[in-house]
């Protein structure tokens, strides 16, 4: 019977061995430039090819391009730069310019720059992955994108412990930068809701508010007019070679804008997608 009772707790020990999830994997952040940034079972996916769009082909947005250009260029060579914010229009470039300028960035100084994307769900698992980069000698830039925050969401005060750093500090080596629709990552009817329920209502609205203030740079992003748009269907236009003369590509982007309701650098980039097909030109490869 003892020798049974052994077998059998043997079998049943392999049983779970077999069950039990295998270690993660060494962190290597050499196997590339960009990763995603995966919770369950934590680790950093590798990306091997970045969709993104060449820093000259952004439009409309010169200066918000210079001062985020000067900022991470700094962070790339290891001096200090600050957490950044951008917020406004929808499709005018906000997370194609931070990996534009990424790229910008590892071509000036090869391998000094990883981008790390983390999704907005896992955003309370920043402070993990923040412990898993503190080791590391290249330097990390992690981008949210679409970040906000709705009713009943407390993980904005998590984000404001990390972006703050809390008793450990933010590692010198990781840079924070998240793009938003809302300057202040949350709707008005929450904070107003906050205010309401609140004992002191000022210092509720401080709570909510004080979490855009935890980075050092906000940029806004706003609604462009014809002639940006224009140049930024002209700019695409030009770097696939579309075999159309200016004023049909005029005027098919001004019908297709005011199809679609609006000009920004994502409807720009959709009606070149949608010539380019008609036309029979491919797009280039990111």
């Amino acid at each position: 019977m003892e020798q049974t009772t052994i077998d059998l707790l043997t079998r049943i020990a392999d049983a779970l061995e077999r069950l039990a999830p295998a270690p993660p994997a060494a962190l290597d952040l050499t196997l590339a430039d960009a990763f995603v940034w995966h919770p369950l079972p934590a680790h950093l996916e590798p990306v091997r090819r970045v969709s993104r769009v060449e820093i000259g082909l952004l439009k409309g947005v010169e200066r918000q391009k210079s001062i985020l250009a000067e900022n991470t260029m700094r962070f790339a060579r290891g001096l200090p730069a600050n957490n950044a914010m951008l917020w406004g229009a929808r499709g005018m470039g906000k997370s194609s310019l931070v990996k534009a300028i990424h790229a910008v960035a590892n071509q000036d100084r090869p391998g000094s720059l990883v981008l790390i994307e983390i999704h907005r769900e896992d955003i309370r698992t920043l402070p993990d992955l923040l412990n898993l980069l503190r080791a590391e000698s290249r330097r990390c830039l992690i981008l949210c994108d679409d970040l906000s925050f709705e009713k009943e969401d407390a993980d904005y005060k998590a984000l404001k412990s990390v972006l703050d750093g809390g008793i450990e500090g933010r590692p010198d080596n990781v840079l924070f930068y998240a793009t938003s629709n809302r300057r202040h990552l949350m709707p008005r009817d929450m904070i107003e809701n906050e205010r309401s329920t609140a004992i002191n209502p000022n210092e509720s609205i401080e709570e909510k508010v004080s979490l855009s203030d935890r980075f050092g740079l906000w940029l806004g992003f706003h609604n462009c007019d014809q002639p940006t748009f224009l140049a930024m269907v002209d700019g695409y236009a030009a770097d696939l070679g579309l075999p159309v003369t200016a004023e049909v590509l005029h005027a098919e982007a001004i019908e297709w804008s005011v199809g679609r309701g609006a000009r920004s650098g994502r409807v720009a980039w959709q009606f070149i997608q949608e010539l380019a097909g008609r036309l029979g030109v491919g797009m280039k490869a990111a």
